[in-house]
């Protein structure tokens, strides 16, 4: 990369993914910005997934992905950490958080035993997201509010440039969400990394999100996110389930509230 100071950490131009002959993204254009939180939404089918895992390079796609790092982040690629919405595994398996971590953090094979260095990254890790106690827990028994602080851990360990968060509260309770969410913003006003956050839920991201990228298949719409959450553009992206959502005034800091209308 040049030395050229970059507005953007992420920029992504004329994207199209297709699976068995299906376009499931059509001529994406986005940027994600240096240390900001940008949110993707969208209805169900939208893509959402299928452009974390262009991202990621888990999917062919034609266009163009490019990373950006500014000077003071220094050359390269940056680094990407990533928490899925879900972690598929056997619960019954004899696997603890601390073996978790040491499977992509040593060469040995756990059962061999797991180095000094691993468990130290590991601890450190899971310090930092608040859980250190639950490093010789069995990860079968997590709750899902733990199993997803701890892959929030595993996502930051290598210090990433960009965070990728898929429906990270998604298995979790009000409490518990509203509680990561908190957690989160407080990680990223500390690291500064850029974050990219999937989420249905409007009020997590009126509260949490700098700029939103509406997505259905392409871009609906994109900028601030004060200035995105419109009746109109809900309406674009989700047609006859736009009722579902309706948006108060902005309170004094900016922030448009969501409420979800209940039948009955």
């Amino acid at each position: 990369m040049s030395g050229d100071a970059c507005h953007h950490t992420l920029e992504i131009r004329n994207l199209t993914v297709r699976k068995g002959g299906r376009e499931i993204l059509s001529g994406v254009d986005a940027d994600i910005r240096c240390g900001e939180v940008t949110a993707l939404i969208g209805p169900n089918g939208a893509g959402k997934t299928t452009l974390l895992q262009a991202i990621l390079g888990q999917v062919p796609y034609d266009g163009e992905i490019r990373f950006c790092r500014s000077p003071e982040h220094g050359e390269g690629t940056p680094r990407i950490g990533y928490v899925p919405q879900h972690l598929d595994f056997d619960r019954e398996t004899p696997l603890t958080v601390l073996d978790f971590f040491a499977l992509s953090a040593q060469r040995r094979p756990v059962f061999l035993g797991i180095s000094a260095a691993a468990r130290r990254s590991a601890r450190e890790s899971l310090e930092r997201a608040g859980v250190a106690h639950l490093l010789d827990h069995p990860l079968g028994r997590l709750s899902g509010g733990e199993l997803q602080r701890v892959l929030f851990a595993l996502a930051l360990r290598d210090a990433p440039d960009i965070l990728l968060l898929d429906e990270p509260v998604s298995g979790v309770d009000l409490a518990g969400g509203e509680q990561f969410c908190e957690f989160l913003s407080q990680v990223h006003r500390d690291s500064r990394f850029s974050l990219l956050l999937v989420s249905h839920d409007l009020s997590v991201v009126t509260r949490h999100a700098d700029r939103v990228i509406c997505l259905n298949r392409r871009i609906v719409c994109q900028g601030a996110t004060t200035e995105v959450l419109t009746a109109e553009n809900l309406a674009s992206m989700y047609g006859e389930d736009a009722h579902l959502f309706r948006h108060s005034h902005a309170d004094g800091h900016g922030h448009i509230h969501e409420h979800r209308e209940r039948n009955g």
